[in-house]
């Protein structure tokens, strides 16, 4: 069985491929081949480790606002689409799992165009252009936010479009990996904080900023990093690889003038790896930006969070998805613009003062996560390409 993967090159595409393809590896009753065929971006590694074979193509991306840009662009879309003709030809797959993205389209229409099965996943509240546009050819679209369906179905869609559509259409959730799928409780957070060297006693601030890092999420913290200690309250702090040692810069102004212990309470890192689970295990609260990988992330390791959307996100979907996720109450949602010392710190103070408040949030958040996801879309991906 050969299965064809694609999918733009952020995280927020590659980590759910990733999660798939190992659940696929693990359940296929028959040997399978594994391809990617797209724009890896700087996670190739992550595809080739697991065994997939990985060719390039010419991408192009769709700019809001931008028109000579995306003019300029048309070129490399139509290259694109020729190598992805070629090279999906020369491969065959039984069928095509598509994450969206740049460099997917191509590769989606090109097996369109040779009649193999195709299923469509969108991470977010609300699908981009890509993911739009492929879930026509789609055979099944997997959505992680409910809402996402409204980026399929429209308004005034004649009756048996629509039906056609919701037919096709699941809410699975998003595919992550099976490391932050664990059982968590009191003994095993403080084993945490002692495994990260915290204080079991005290509450843990975890802040995650992406891989690169937030430098408006960074220089908000570095304001109130003086306060949150003397309210002992502990901080882990991911500040972005490329970002962490400005931060950590900064930090080390700020606390000269504490003691070491003191000083200790508050720790910049620049990219969370394979710690990242030991790190939501023990979180008391987790500070995050509202990408659907990441809130999937904390979702399943139940972790009572603030959620500070980034403001320029395609589409605003990370406003969108931080404030679907909020309304469950796992979650409180405090945008950029409003994100001040009073409020923030207000909101800190009620959660941990409500031990009630932040259990309601972690099992809100237990049953927000879908732990199936990569398990569903295996099945489907099985199911299809028999077809």
């Amino acid at each position: 069985m050969k299965i064809l993967f694609t999918g733009g090159g952020t995280g927020g595409h590659i980590y759910p491929i990733v999660s798939v393809a190992e659940v696929l590896l693990q359940t296929s009753s028959e040997p399978v081949d594994l391809y990617y065929v797209g724009v890896p971006g700087v996670y190739e590694q992550q595809l080739t480790s697991r065994g997939m074979t990985v060719f390039r193509v010419a991408s192009a991306k769709l700019r809001s606002g931008e028109l000579l840009r995306n003019l300029l662009d048309v070129p490399f879309f139509f290259i694109g689409l020729l190598q992805a003709l070629w090279r999906v030809f020369l491969i065959m797959p039984d069928i095509l799992f598509s994450k969206g993205g740049p460099g997917a389209l191509p590769v989606v229409l090109a097996c369109a165009f040779y009649r193999i099965p195709i299923i469509v996943h969108e991470s977010d509240s609300v699908a981009g252009f890509t993911n739009r546009v492929s879930g026509k050819y789609a055979d099944a679209i997997g959505i992680a936010f409910a809402t996402a369906k409204e980026s399929f179905i429209k308004e005034g869609m004649p009756e048996y479009k629509r039906a056609a559509i919701e037919h096709k259409l699941a809410l699975v959730g998003n595919p992550i990996r099976d490391i932050f799928f664990m059982p968590g409780d009191t003994a095993a957070k403080t084993d945490a904080k002692r495994l990260l060297d915290f204080d079991p006693a005290k509450p843990l601030i975890v802040v995650i900023g992406g891989s690169q890092g937030s430098v408006r999420v960074n220089d908000f913290f570095m304001s109130i990093a003086e306060e949150l200690l003397n309210r002992n309250i502990q901080v882990l702090h991911q500040a972005g690889l490329n970002n962490a040692a400005t931060t950590q810069a900064d930090l080390a102004g700020i606390m000269q003038k504490y003691s070491d212990t003191f000083r200790r309470a508050y720790r910049i890192v620049p990219y969370f790896g394979q710690e990242i689970k030991d790190a939501l295990l023990a979180a008391d609260i987790v500070v995050s930006r509202a990408g659907s990988g990441a809130i999937f992330e904390i979702a399943a390791m139940g972790c009572p969070a603030i959620l500070v959307p980034l403001p320029e996100s395609a589409r605003d979907h990370q406003v969108k998805n931080a404030f679907e996720y909020a309304s469950t109450g796992a979650a409180i949602t405090v945008e950029e613009a409003n994100l001040t010392k009073h409020t923030f710190l207000t909101q800190v103070d009620k959660l941990l003062a409500d031990s009630a408040l932040l259990a309601s949030m972690a099992s809100a958040a237990k049953a927000f996560a879908k732990p199936d996801a990569a398990d569903v879309l295996v099945q489907e991906i099985l199911r299809l390409s028999k077809k």
